[in-house]
């Protein structure tokens, strides 16, 4: 074992960490101890519910399901819909019940991108904790997340996992996926394929379950994909703008990534009149309105839809075995920035730092509104048409298609950020079902836990959402806030919501308690920086 290796073993994954906090951006506060939740239990029941299992099937009702010590048990159908059996022919009684006649029952909802709070978020103000972001994402049935690039560093994540795990937080589950430090406008401490492969080793070790790449140096790129197989870490790229000109999607995933986030890397794989994108001659990526603005232009100098390039394309992704985490909501603000920026939950649910962070500044990631207009949106628009159109049509011949939500940046908020994803698939083309689909098992595949969650089956992990109606129905219901609606008979305006408990694990999440931390802790960071604006 080399000095180096030696010294990997305790900071590889933490590179990006130290440099932020030398910075003044240190790690977000961890949670504290679990607060809310019951259970596990030795025997809880689910009864009479309409299950919607995750796997595409369509609703079926009415069931029973058994839960003991935090695992599905048994499924059993109970009667006809509105017509149960008798109680002596229906499984025996547990420690806690819940009735879910009139209910629906889905799996926990995966996030395949997500962040637990962002560093970054300390230059502008008191930044949440992670017990903010927990309990916004079980609030919204989110019982599973892929933490992409652990900007906490590797140590803290896997810190809060195990925590997760044995139930002291209350927490999704986690995957730490730690930033591959080998892209100059973020960290470069990576220069040769040795060194990737000898940094891989490394966090593997470490307990990484997968890498976060934004790309790298040809060679290395590849070294590093082809020892992450030998390791079994799976990947996700954003292919970084600064990085895509020498590897696209296409490249990557010939070399065994797993995973496209986002959409940088597939425009470009889509060019058949150019190789890079057309950049006017004042472009600075280190200006943020430049970057975004110009990423809005990237599918309409590519290949269209049917045309023999992107039949080819498509073609070959299908042929890899390749997945795409789209994240459409985390850029949904490029199409509508005063929508976005009004949403109805950032008064009650956005805390005071993280909205002082969305606000227009010349150096913030993400907070480029400059001078977004009329023509940024359209682009923009244009964009999310033809990006949509590939998505959708890579699921319809059989690709996987993962939900992810990037949330902390561009007026998303944690857990809103999520469902705002599940309707834009819907946006996409994706029937409910497919949505659901995308949200549990799609995701548990891609993240190689399928054998633990992401459907209703006996032997998997009780991972649970209750709903008061169908949310195949309508996504909007799954927000924190409700949807407004009006009630004809009394003539006056109501919010009502789907998601009532979100179990994980066999602990029974109430989300109106999860809901009302939230809103304490938001109110609390707001009355402690008047200063902050507010929305």
């Amino acid at each position: 074992m080399t000095d180096q290796t030696e010294d990997l073993s305790s900071t590889a994954g933490e590179e990006r960490i130290r440099k932020m906090q030398s910075a003044g951006m240190p790690p977000v506060a961890p949670a504290v101890p679990r607060d809310r939740g019951d259970g596990p239990f030795g025997r809880l029941i689910l009864r009479g519910a309409t299950i919607i299992d995750g796997t595409g099937a369509p609703p079926i009702s009415p069931m029973d399901i058994v839960v003991e010590n935090g695992r599905i048990a048994a499924i059993e159908k109970v009667g006809l819909p509105g017509r149960l059996v008798p109680d002596a022919r229906r499984p025996a009684a547990g420690d806690r019940e819940i009735d879910c006649r009139g209910k629906y029952v889905t799996p926990g909802f995966v996030d395949c991108h997500a962040h637990i709070g962002i560093p970054y978020h300390a230059l502008s103000g008191p930044m949440a904790p992670a017990d903010y972001v927990y309990k916004l994402w079980l609030a919204h049935g989110v019982t599973t997340v892929r933490e992409m690039g652990c900007f906490n560093g590797l140590g803290w994540t896997l810190d809060q996992k195990a925590r997760a795990e044995a139930g002291e937080i209350a927490a999704p589950r986690i995957l730490a996926y730690p930033y591959f430090p080998a892209v100059n406008d973020m960290l470069k401490t990576i220069h040769t394929p040795a060194q990737a492969r000898e940094w891989l080793r490394a966090v593997k070790a470490r307990g990484a379950d997968g890498i976060k790449f934004f790309g790298a140096p040809p060679a290395i790129m590849q070294a590093a994909l082809d020892e992450c197989r030998h390791l079994g870490l799976r990947s996700g790229c954003h292919h970084a703008q600064q990085a895509v000109t020498r590897m696209n999607t296409l490249t990557t995933a010939r070399w065994g990534l797993t995973s496209q986030e986002h959409y940088y890397g597939l425009g470009e794989s889509l060019f058949e009149s150019r190789v890079i994108q057309d950049y006017t001659p004042d472009y600075d990526y280190g200006n943020e309105y430049f970057r975004f603005s110009f990423a809005g232009q990237t599918f309409r100098q590519a290949a269209q839809p049917g045309s023999a390039k992107w039949n080819e394309v498509m073609d070959e992704f299908l042929e890899l075995g390749f997945s795409f985490v789209p994240t459409f909501s985390i850029y949904d603000a490029n199409r509508d920035l005063m929508r976005t920026r009004r949403a109805d939950w950032h008064p009650d649910y956005t805390y005071a730092g993280l909205w002082n962070f969305y606000q227009p500044d010349g150096g913030g990631h993400g907070s480029y509104w400059h001078r977004w207009s009329t023509g940024n949106e359209v682009e923009w628009k244009q964009n999310y048409r033809l990006w949509m159109q590939f998505i959708n049509e890579f699921k319809n011949r059989g690709g996987r298609v993962c939900t992810g939500s990037d949330s902390g940046f561009i007026f998303q908020t944690f857990g809103f950020g999520y469902i705002r994803e599940l309707e834009l698939l819907q946006e996409a083309g994706f029937t409910p079902l497919e949505v659901l689909r995308a949200a549990t098992s799609q995701g548990a595949d891609l993240l190689d836990i399928a054998d633990e969650t992401g459907t209703i089956e006996v032997g998997k992990a009780a991972d649970l959402l209750v709903h008061d109606q169908n949310p195949l129905a309508d996504f909007k219901l799954l927000y924190a806030t409700g949807a407004m609606r009006l009630n004809q008979d009394s003539n006056t305006v109501e919010w009502p919501r789907a998601l009532r408990q979100t179990i994980k694990g066999g602990v029974v999440y109430e989300v109106d308690e999860l809901l009302a931390d939230v809103r304490e802790m938001v109110a609390a960071s707001r009355r402690a920086s008047p200063e902050l604006p507010r929305p």
